[in-house]
This record gives structure tokens, sequence and C-alpha cells, in this order.
């Protein structure tokens, strides 16, 4: 091993143990407390020295998010991996509560993901796995047409971007829709329904849900079954265990 090599790895290992160390300053004790004095102090070295891996706190902040959106993403996979019914409608209904599940366990990775200002069509890795079942579940539903006149015309401009995006990542899976199978009127609908989904799950992990409701679950299954039936989905599918 090269003293170059040595010296990568080395610094590679000493990142690691810094977010691993803001990681659990997060989820002890929320995002205020994870300082740069704080996580020094947590590895015995100074908070200068942190600045020779990171160029300042907002940096480390964005790498911890990234490594977040690693972690929830392959805990999604996983449980998209063990859905085998081949429905796309019964992959999207594991994936959101999977999602839900994943946010009520990690209230402060979440609080800090979704609750920080980010480029709606940057390419975080839930954006990729929400793209990868919206494009398919559009493309495989073709008889059931929103008409594009359902959408606000306020709307037309950042959709029609939106739209490219996500023809983008169903050609990338080797389909080729019709041009009728991406208006503008199903991608109100997908858009609506992220909308939709992260609110509810919002509002479950910051403890802001309506007080009347003593066991959300059921509202979140009911809301799914009125998404599936909104992007296009005739009847929504009884599925056992949800």
């Amino acid at each position: 091993m090269t003293e170059a090599t040595r010296r990568e790895r080395l610094r590679a290992e000493t990142e690691r143990e810094i977010r691993q160390a803001a990681r659990a300053l997060l989820v002890e004790s929320g995002r205020d407390a994870v300082t740069l004095r704080a996580i020094a102090r947590k590895l015995g070295i100074t908070a200068p020295a942190l600045y020779r891996y990171y160029d300042s706190h907002d940096a480390l902040l964005r790498q911890l998010c990234d490594d977040i959106c690693d972690d929830m993403a392959t805990s999604l996979h996983a449980k998209l991996a063990a859905e085998t019914s081949g429905q796309v409608e019964c992959k999207v209904r594991t994936v959101c509560h999977a999602f839900r599940r994943w946010a009520l366990a990690h209230p402060q990775e979440f609080a800090l993901v979704f609750a920080s200002p980010r480029d709606p069509l940057g390419a975080d890795q839930f954006g990729s796995v929400f793209l990868r079942l919206a494009g398919p579940l559009i493309a495989s539903n073709q008889a059931a047409n929103h008409l594009d006149a359902e959408v606000p015309a306020v709307l037309h401009e950042d959709l029609v971007r939106f739209q490219q995006v996500l023809a983008g990542a169903v050609s990338e899976h080797g389909v080729e829709p019709a041009g009728h199978v991406l208006n503008l009127g199903k991608i109100y609908h997908v858009v609506q329904s992220w909308v939709r989904l992260y609110g509810h799950v919002a509002l479950e992990v910051f403890g802001r849900f309506p007080f009347a409701v003593t066991n959300p679950e059921p509202m979140f299954d009911s809301m799914l079954d009125q998404m599936l039936m909104d992007i296009g989905f005739s009847e929504a599918p009884d599925v056992a265990g949800r």
C-alpha cells in the first residue's frame, strides 16, 4: 500500500467516523445538537480539525442527508424485492407503507431530510424510488386517461418540466409509452399523490395528526385506495396484510 493510498483510506475512515458521530447526535437529540463542537467532542478532536474534511457545517449536513437517503432507499428496495405479486399497484402500496414505517421509526432523520429545502427535481434517492414506481404504473395503465384540461393552467409550466423528468425515468426501464399515457393530467395526479403521501406521514411523524384519529393507519390505507384510483386504477385491490 502506497503512502498516498494509506492517507486516502485514513481520510475516508475519519469522514465516516465524523458522519457516524453526527448521526448519533441527530438521533439522540435532534438537528440542533449536530454541531461541529459536539462532533469534535465525541471524537476527541478539535472542532477546527473538522474543516479538513468538510468545508462547513452545512456541507456535513448535506452529506448526512445523503447517507440517510441511502439507508432509506436500501430499506425500501428490500421491501419491494419481497413483494412478489407482480402487480404494480401492490408494489406502490408496499413502498408507501415502507416509507411510512421507516419515517415513524426514524423521526429525527426524517425531519432532517424532508424538512430541509431541496431541489424538487433533484436526484435524491427516494425520489428515484418514487419515479421507478410511478413511471411503470402510469405506462402500464394506458386505458385510463386523465384529460389535460383537469390541470390548472397556472401549473402547466412546472408540470411540463416534471413530465420530461418522468418520461426519462420511464425510458430508462425500456418503456416507451404513447404520448397520451404521460399527459399532464396524469402527471398532475402523480404530484398530488406524493403531496398527500408526504403530508400524511409528516403529520404523524411530527405529532400533528388530528386528535380524533387514534389509529392513523386505516386512514393511510384509505388514502392509498383513493390515490390508486386517481392515478388510473378503476378498482383498488384488496391486499392482505396491509
